[in-house]
């Protein structure tokens, strides 16, 4: 994957099409300050492929513990 692909901006619809995480677990994900980090670009809410795959190479550890 190219680095500037990593920076893409994806919305919680793209993140869930493309990771399987559907997009109500992320909204309550975000309330709770839980989820991958989160970009906000005024009212939107946006995701970086880069943190999306952080988010889930930390879970992943954590369940192997």
């Amino acid at each position: 994957m190219k680095d500037h692909d990593n920076d893409r901006l994806l919305t919680r619809q793209e993140v869930e099409d493309r990771f399987g995480v559907t997009k109500r677990y992320l909204e309550l994900a975000t309330m709770r300050g839980e989820g991958p980090r989160v970009i906000r670009v005024g009212r939107l809410v946006r995701y970086r492929i880069k943190d999306i795959h952080t988010w889930i190479e930390d879970c992943a550890e954590k369940g192997t513990r």
